[in-house]
């Protein structure tokens, strides 16, 4: 039995899947969001912590590194505590991604958190749960809304777009 797939496994005809990890850092009932710029994707939307899980990086590791790079906090992986995975798809689209958001909660890091990528956010916030600014990016909000609710959410959600 081979260890590995075989490389036809891997042919043109199948989606490619992109992984990603969030950081839902929370301070009592507030959580912190940083203003989207010069990304290309979901600029003008306020946004938590996050990036794609890069080539031989667990999705831990993901989000300890973005964590760092986005806002200068360190974060030990056993305070990322899993909130939720979101797999997002194109139903009636080009069957060309998936994308599979895994989003943790965290509530313990050291650091103080500000900008540290300034061409990528304009300014960074704590703000309410239940007070959140407007707009936050669609698949996000979703998350942040059940939490300002107090709803539990599953462990994993499949979203169409």
């Amino acid at each position: 039995m081979a260890a590995r797939y075989a490389p036809e496994d891997h042919l043109a005809d199948r989606t490619l899947l992109v992984a990603a990890a969030y950081v839902v850092l929370r301070r009592d009932d507030a959580v912190l969001l940083h203003l989207r710029q010069g990304t290309g994707y979901r600029d003008g939307h306020w946004a938590v912590l996050a990036g794609h899980v890069e080539p031989a990086e667990s999705v831990h590791e993901a989000a300890v590194r973005e964590a760092a790079e986005e806002a200068g906090i360190a974060v030990a992986p056993e305070d990322l505590h899993p909130l939720t995975v979101l797999h997002r798809f194109e139903r009636h689209g080009p069957a060309v991604e998936q994308r599979v958001d895994v989003f943790f909660e965290v509530r313990r890091w050291t650091g103080d958190p500000s900008v540290r990528e300034q061409a990528k956010a304009a300014d960074m916030r704590w703000f309410p749960l239940d007070d959140l600014p407007d707009p936050v990016v669609p698949h996000e909000r979703l998350v942040l809304d059940a939490l300002a609710a107090g709803r539990a959410l599953p462990a994993v959600i499949s979203l169409p777009t």
